[in-house]
């Protein structure tokens, strides 16, 4: 049974840090590319990094390139990411998933960076 269960997310400042955790079971994180996604209040969901399976190469959207940070612990089998300078543009629940599970989502977790 392949489960893909965010955490770590809070209420927190503008311009602080905060690392959201994916824990994963029913596959290994480094057999398969794992992307976090984020919803805000009434907009679509897009994407938000990603990370390679075959070599760990991390991929951004311009709108957080250079301020998170995508990793993965194959012993732990987790995913994590790295969220430095926060906005309140950066608040939304945050969502992890892989190929070919995309018809199916957790609850993800809130992240909301108060001003």
């Amino acid at each position: 049974q392949v489960q893909l269960v965010e955490s770590g997310g809070g209420l927190v400042q503008l311009g602080t840090s905060l690392t959201l955790s994916c824990e994963v079971s029913g596959f290994t994180v480094d057999s398969l590319a794992i992307g976090w996604f984020r919803q805000a209040p009434g907009k679509e969901r897009e994407g938000v990094s990603s990370i390679s399976s075959a070599d760990g190469t991390p991929y951004y959207s311009d709108s957080v390139k250079g301020r998170f940070t995508i990793s993965r612990d194959n012993a732990k089998n987790t995913v994590y990411l790295q969220m430095n300078n926060l906005n309140p543009e950066d608040t939304a629940v945050y969502y992890c998933n892989a190929y070919p599970y995309f018809d199916s989502w957790g609850q993800g977790t809130q992240v909301t960076v108060s001003t």
